[in-house]
């Protein structure tokens, strides 16, 4: 007789990446830093980040320049640290824009439907069919590099998902008895809209908008990185990686110092993000 013995099953997952507490708690206290530093920082910095020196070119790090000096003698640190306020303000920014614009249109279009959903659904559809970064390219190229232009470009890719998840629970939640109820008992579209669908939604968006976060810094940063976005002598970090490229091999950590500010600040978004997501069980909807 052969007996079918079962073995258990071993979760290899690593605990920190099961904790969804200890993943948002880590996402916050990064967060924190980050803010601080964006915000106070550029008060206390030690030098002027624009001001090029070039008898201190390429020095190592002492006490008047913390992290050196880059191909210009411009204090790394200083340009780091107000950096910050380009990179991470212009983030959000986006981020708020993008959700402003695919919040209400994702509501209308879920609530009523019909042709109106229809149309705008084979207008995703058709923005969609390209890869975000390459539409986003081909934008800033055409309108022209600049920061505005490369907000301009990134909002226009990104709307999109957040009217797509917006649209989807809407659908799902608006022939649901409690919205009946309501509709039976005399509310206004608007009214349901506002009271009974606008709640439903604010959980998948906050989690979406924090995973955003990450992409968008690093799309900001690419597009930087490839002339498009922040002009010189702008202390940005997508710009400070393409300033430091032709010196990688002589004076890597000019490429170094602003990459890992950005690995760092992504990293933080996305374990807040990841951590969120688990804790309300977004993935579930």
């Amino acid at each position: 007789m052969k007996m079918n013995i079962q073995m258990p099953r071993i979760n290899r997952v690593p605990f920190f990446f099961k904790n969804q507490n200890l993943l948002i708690q880590c996402g916050i206290i990064f967060f924190i830093i980050i803010t601080l530093t964006t915000l106070i920082g550029p008060f206390i910095v030690p030098n002027d980040p624009l001001t090029a020196n070039m008898s201190e070119r390429l020095a190592p790090p002492s006490s008047a320049y913390p992290l050196g000096t880059d191909h210009m003698g411009r204090c790394i640190f200083s340009r780091l640290i107000v950096g910050a306020q380009s990179t991470l303000g212009i983030t959000a920014l986006v981020v708020a824009t993008v959700a402003l614009i695919g919040i209400p249109i994702g509501l209308v279009i879920g609530y009523i439907g019909g042709r109106l959903d229809t149309v705008f659904m084979r207008v995703a559809d058709g923005i969609l069919a390209l890869p975000e970064f390459i539409l986003a390219i081909a934008i800033a190229g055409f309108l022209g590099p600049s920061l505005t232009n490369l907000m301009i470009s990134i909002v226009f890719v990104k709307w999109i998902a957040y009217t797509r998840v917006v649209r989807s629970i809407v659908i799902t939640e608006r022939n649901k008895d409690y919205v009946q109820a309501a509709k039976v008992g005399g509310s206004s579209n608007w009214k349901i809209i506002r009271r009974h669908m606008f709640p439903q939604i604010v959980s998948p968006v906050l989690v979406l908008a924090t995973l955003d976060i990450g992409k968008v810094i690093l799309t900001i940063s690419s597009l930087s990185y490839l002339g498009l976005g922040a002009q010189p002598p702008a202390p940005e970090w997508g710009a400070m990686l393409n300033d430091g490229r032709p010196y990688f091999q002589s004076a890597p950590e000019l490429m170094i110092y602003p990459g890992l500010a950005i690995f760092f600040v992504v990293l933080a978004f996305n374990l807040m993000g990841e951590g969120l997501r688990d804790k309300w069980d977004v993935k579930s909807r």
